[in-house]
């Protein structure tokens, strides 16, 4: 696979950004500048770009619990985020969805949920609505391998298929959900032996090589955007840290941390695109100070933002009024 300068520049500065924007959100959340819980995606940062790289704003993605990821390979605005997850007035659902309801409807980014499972019935609705608009578009649904053994996600596997929807069902299998290890939580083989069960073709790749996610999410959406129905990408990827920030991982050894750390996709982009010449180190070296100066700003921007005004924003955006 090739791809030009430009997207190569475009797939770092999206992992680049939510690596950086990760690690901002873990010590602003331990030093109490977050509130509730924070998920963060740190080390699974090729699997979110892969399958956002060729979406499109009227492509509709849906998220996890831990979603700032995609919010970001999808394309939302970082500093809107980060007024959302600090709670802010300003922040793109007004400060009221904070970090595990953070939406953008204007990226197609129908939001993270808290709910386990809860995006891939969202994502069947998406996408029959896509195939009877006749949009040639799709609708992604993003879950882990705790939410796959969901009664509600086998119910959306098998509406995909009976309404030949262009869905997509890409299942982050980091191996564990909470806590527990997929090998006991999950018994079919594997979580594509289950999806190929409903009657659609699902692939395994290598969530922690931007570009095999890549070759997949294509596949996929060449599938999809055919007429041929859904399909499923079971992505093989690594979680850096705990199931929130402050978990202690007392079920993980240190050497399956070490071994996590050393499968870090930033690197390994990196040493490919530089050893075939693609890319030059400044090349990196500019991306990554752009987007650490970004960071920054949306920071320093949210912490001194003004909470939402109860007696204004409290019943605002509760219901829906449809004409």
């Amino acid at each position: 696979m090739q791809l030009s300068r430009d997207d190569l520049k475009r797939a770092y500065e999206r992992m680049f950004t939510i690596r950086a924007f990760e690690e901002r959100v873990e010590k602003e959340f331990s030093q109490g500048n977050i509130p509730g819980f924070a998920h963060v995606y740190l080390g699974q940062e090729a699997s979110g770009v892969g399958v956002c790289f060729d979406l499109g704003d009227e492509d509709y993605i849906g998220s996890t619990h831990r979603g700032h990821g995609h919010c970001i390979a999808k394309g939302v605005d970082v500093k809107g985020m980060m007024l959302e997850i600090m709670g802010k007035a300003g922040g793109l659902c007004g400060g009221k969805g904070g970090s595990m309801h953070i939406a953008d409807l204007s990226k197609g980014m129908l939001g993270a949920n808290a709910i386990v499972g809860g995006a891939p019935p969202l994502a069947v609705g998406a996408a029959l609505t896509q195939k009877y608009n006749k949009t040639g578009k799709v609708a992604v649904a993003f879950t882990g391998d705790g939410a796959s053994n969901q009664g509600t996600v086998f119910e959306a596997l098998n509406m995909a298929v009976v309404l030949k929807v262009p869905a997509i069902f890409a299942f982050e299998n980091n191996s564990y959900g909470e806590h527990t290890h997929v090998s006991y939580a999950c018994g079919a083989p594997s979580i594509a032996d289950r999806v190929r069960a409903f009657g659609m073709p699902c692939e395994v790749v290598d969530g922690m090589d931007f570009f095999a996610v890549l070759e997949g999410m294509r596949k996929a959406l060449e599938h999809a955007r055919a007429g041929h129905g859904p399909y499923g990408l079971e992505i093989q990827c690594k979680r850096f840290l705990g199931h929130f920030v402050g978990d202690p991982q007392a079920y993980r050894t240190p050497a399956e941390l070490a071994e996590a750390r050393a499968a870090d996709a930033l690197p390994r982009f990196r040493d490919r695109v530089l050893e075939a010449g693609l890319l030059d180190a400044a090349d990196f070296e500019a991306i990554e100070a752009q987007v650490l100066e970004l960071v920054e700003a949306a920071v320093q921007e949210a912490l001194v933002a003004p909470f939402p005004d109860p007696a204004r924003d409290l019943t605002r955006d509760v219901y829906v009024r449809y004409a």
